[in-house]
C-alpha cells in the first residue's frame, strides 16, 4: 500500500513556497514542439558531449535492432538513388529510338519491350525501397518506445526516492516539464528524425556518388551553389532570430496576461475592469501581431530564395549537359537522371540542418532529465529497518536541531513529550516552525541532530512506509482526485469494504450531503473537485482519514474558510476523528484548542512556552498576548460591524 494511501493525506499547498509544506505536490506541464522554425533559437545542452553519452548508454541495450535500421535505411534509400540513373537508361533508349524513326532509318523504332523491363525493374526497386523503409521504421518505433519505457521509469522512481526538499525547491511544472514533455521530445526523436537523419545523410552521399559518375563537372557546378544557399540562409536566419525571440517574449506575455484575467475573472467583472483588461490585451496582441509578422516575413524569405538558387544550378546544369550531350560525353538520359539527383540534393540537406536544430533541442532535454536523474536523493531506510505492528503513539523530540539551510538554525534543542491519545496542540506566528515539525515527524526532512522517536523506536530505523503508515493527514488544503466520492474515501485504506466506506462517511457527518447528491457515492468530482463546496470536500477528507484508522493524526485548522453550520460538522467529525488517537494540531483559531491535553507555543523555531489553556493564560505571556489579541480583533470587527 502507498504511503499516500494510508495517510488519507489532504492536498498541500501549490506553488514554490520558500517555506516547505507537507507532502508532495503536482504541477501542470505544456507539450512538446515539433522543432522551432528556421531563425529560430535553440536551446542547446551545456555538456552535449557527455549527455549524448549518457543518452547512448540506453540505447546500447537495443544495439542489433539499431544495426538493423541502420541497414535497412541504407537499402532502402540506395534502392530511391539508384532508380533516376536506371530511368535515365529509359529515356536514353526512347530518345534514341524516337531520332532514328525521325531519320527514315529502315526498321527502326522504340524498343517498347525494352522500357517495359526498366519500368518493371523500376517498379521492383520502389517497392523494395517502400519495404525496407517501412522496417526501417517499424524496428526504430519499436527501439524508441522500449528506450524511453526505460528513461520513464528511471524517472518516476527517481521521483518516489526524492526528498520533499526537492519539490518545495523546485517549480512544480518545471519538474513535471523535465518528467513528461522531455522524454516526449526524446522519444519524438529516437522515433522520427534518427531515422531522417541517417536516411538524409545516406541520400546526400549516395546522390553525390551518383551524379560523379554521370558528370564530375555539372557535379562540381551544382556544388558550387551551396555555399551562396549557405550565406543565404544564415543571414536571413540571424535576421529573423531576434524578432523570433521577441515573439516568444511576447507570447509569454500574453499568456500570463489570459491566464490571469481568466483566474480572476470574477474580481475582473466585480471592479468592473473588463475594458482595461481587453485594452491589455489587445496591447499585447498588436505587439505580438507585429513580432509574429516580421519573424515569419523574414523567415519565409528562405524557401523563394533558396528555389531561386536552385533554379540558377539547374539552368547551369541543363546548358552543360545539352553541351556535353551535343559532343558526345553523356546520354541524353543521363542529363535527366542528373536533373533528378538535382532536384533530390537540396532536400535532404535542408533536412539535415533541420535535424541538428532538432537533435541539439533532444539533447538539451536529455540534459534536464539526467540533471533530475543526479538530484540528491532521500537518506535511505535502514539496512535491517524496523516496523512498529501494534502503535501506541507516543512521540517524542529529544535535543532536536534543524535547519532548512545550515547557516540558518530553524529549530534548536527542541524537547517534546508526547503521550498515547493526548490532543498536542502547534501554535505561533508565520514562520515560526510548526509545519517543520510535522515535516521532521513525517521524515520528510531529516534532523540535523538529536532524534525523534514513535513508541522508544528512533524514526531512522523505521521504514519509511511503515513509519508514514502510522499517520492520518487532514490539511487545510484538500486533496481530491478525479474520480467519484467512493474512490476518493476508499483511498485511505486499500481493499475497503462498502460498508466501511459509508460508516466512515457517516463518522464524518459526509454522508447526508453525498445520499442527496444525485449519484450519491458515485457521484464524480472532477479536476479540481469544484462540483462539491470547500466544507464537504474537508468532510470526504476526514471519512478518507477516519477509514485509514491511523494511531497518529496530523491536523492542519481546516475550518477558516466554510460556513458556521458545516464548521459544526467539521469539529464534530474531527472529534470523533481524534478520540483515543495522539494527535497533532496545526492552529490557526486559538478558540478552537482551548481543550488541547498540551499547547506548544513555537517561535523562530524554538518551543517558548508549553501547557494547557489555563496555565497558559495564566502565565500572561506569548500564548496570552496571541489569543487576546485574536479575540480584540474580533470584537472590533464586530463592532464595526
Amino acid at each position: 500500500m502507498s504511503e499516500e494511501r494510508k495517510m488519507g493525506a489532504s492536498k498541500p499547498r501549490g506553488g514554490s513556497n520558500p517555506r516547505p509544506r507537507i507532502g508532495p505536490r503536482p504541477g501542470p506541464g505544456a507539450g512538446p514542439g515539433s522543432g522551432p522554425p528556421m531563425g529560430m533559437p535553440v536551446q542547446k545542452a551545456k555538456d552535449f558531449k557527455g549527455t549524448l553519452r549518457r543518452l547512448a548508454a540506453y540505447l546500447l541495450p537495443h544495439r542489433t535492432p539499431l544495426i538493423a535500421v541502420l541497414v535497412t535505411a541504407i537499402l532502402s534509400t540506395l534502392f530511391t538513388i539508384v532508380s533516376p540513373k536506371i530511368l535515365g537508361t529509359a529515356t536514353t533508349k526512347l530518345f534514341e529510338g524516337l531520332m532514328l524513326k525521325l531519320r527514315g532509318m529502315p526498321g527502326a523504332g522504340i524498343d517498347f519491350t525494352y522500357i517495359s523491363q526498366i519500368l518493371l525493374l523500376l517498379a521492383g526497386l520502389y517497392g523494395l525501397s517502400a519495404l525496407f523503409g517501412y522496417l526501417q521504421q517499424y524496428i526504430m518505433a519499436g527501439v524508441a518506445q522500449k528506450t524511453v519505457y526505460a528513461l520513464r521509469q528511471d524517472v518516476n522512481e527517481k521521483l518516489s526516492r526524492l526528498p520533499l526538499q526537492y519539490f518545495d525547491s523546485n517549480a512544480h511544472g518545471e519538474t513535471l516539464s523535465r518528467a513528461v514533455n522531455d522524454v516526449d521530445n526524446i522519444s519524438n526523436t529516437l522515433s522520427q528524425s534518427l531515422t531522417q537523419l541517417i536516411t538524409s545523410v545516406v541520400t546526400i552521399l549516395g546522390i553525390i556518388i551518383m551524379m560523379l559518375t554521370i558528370s564530375p563537372l555539372m557535379t562540381l557546378i551544382l556544388l558550387l551553389t551551396l555555399p551562396l544557399s549557405v550565406f543565404v540562409v544564415k543571414g536571413i536566419a540571424t535576421r529573423s532570430q531576434s524578432h523570433f525571440i521577441n515573439q516568444q517574449k511576447t507570447l509569454g506575455e500574453l499568456n500570463g496576461h489570459i491566464e490571469e484575467m481568466y483566474t480572476g475573472h470574477p474580481i475582473v467583472k466585480a471592479f468592473g475592469q473588463e475594458p482595461q483588461a481587453i485594452e491589455n490585451f489587445n496591447e499585447i496582441n498588436e505587439r505580438l501581431f507585429d513580432a509574429g509578422w516580421r519573424a515569419q516575413f523574414i523567415s519565409g524569405i528562405i524557401m523563394p530564395l533558396m528555389m531561386f538558387i536552385n533554379n540558377i544550378g539547374y539552368v547551369l546544369v541543363c546548358v552543360v549537359g545539352g553541351i556535353l550531350v551535343t559532343r558526345g560525353s553523356i546520354q541524353i538520359g543521363d542529363v535527366q537522371a542528373f536533373i533528378q539527383y538535382a532536384r533530390q540534393f537540396s532536400q535532404p540537406i535542408t533536412q539535415t540542418a533541420n535535424i541538428a536544430n532538432v537533435i541539439q533541442s533532444t539533447i538539451a532535454s536529455a540534459e534536464r532529465v539526467f540533471e533530475l536523474l543526479d538530484e540528491t536523493e532521500e537518506v535511505p531506510d535502514a539496512a535491517e529497518a524496523e516496523i512498529i505492528t501494534q502503535p501506541e503513539g507516543k512521540v517524542s523530540f529529544e535535543k532536536v536541531n534543524f535547519s532548512y539551510k545550515k547557516d540558518q538554525p530553524l529549530i534548536e534543542d527542541m524537547d517534546i513529550d508526547v503521550q498515547p491519545g493526548q490532543t498536542v496542540a502547534i501554535v505561533g506566528p508565520t514562520g515560526a516552525g510548526k509545519t517543520t515539525l510535522i515535516n521532521l515527524l513525517m521524515r520528510f526532512y531529516e534532523v540535523d541532530d538529536g532524534q525523534i522517536t514513535v513508541d522508544g523506536v528512533d524514526i531512522r530505523r523505521l521504514d519509511r512506509g511503515n513509519l508514514r503508515s502510522l499517520f492520518g493527514m487532514v490539511l487545510q488544503d484538500t486533496w481530491l482526485f478525479n474520480g467519484t466520492i467512493r474512490e476518493n474515501i476508499a483511498y485511505g485504506r486499500e481493499g475497503a469494504t462498502e460498508e466501511e466506506i459509508v460508516q466512515a462517511a457517516q463518522a464524518a457527518n459526509a454522508d447526508h450531503f453525498i445520499r442527496t447528491l444525485p449519484e450519491g457515492y458515485d457521484t464524480l468530482l472532477n479536476e479540481e473537485a469544484s462540483n462539491i463546496s470547500q466544507g464537504q470536500k474537508q468532510l470526504l477528507t476526514i471519512a478518507r482519514a477516519l477509514l485509514a484508522d491511523p494511531a497518529i493524526l496530523i491536523l492542519d485548522e481546516a475550518t477558516s474558510s466554510v460556513d458556521t453550520r458545516t464548521e459544526v460538522l467539521i469539529q464534530k467529525a474531527m472529534g470523533r476523528l481524534m478520540k483515543g488517537r495522539t494527535s497533532f494540531v496545526i492552529a490557526h483559531r486559538l478558540s478552537t484548542i482551548r481543550d488541547a491535553d498540551l499547547i506548544l507555543v513555537m517561535n523562530q523555531g524554538r518551543v517558548i512556552e508549553k501547557g494547557n489553556h489555563g496555565q497558559l493564560l495564566a502565565k500572561g505571556g506569548f500564548y496570552a498576548d496571541l489569543y487576546n489579541s485574536q479575540f480584540a480583533s474580533r470584537g472590533a470587527q464586530q463592532k464595526a460591524g
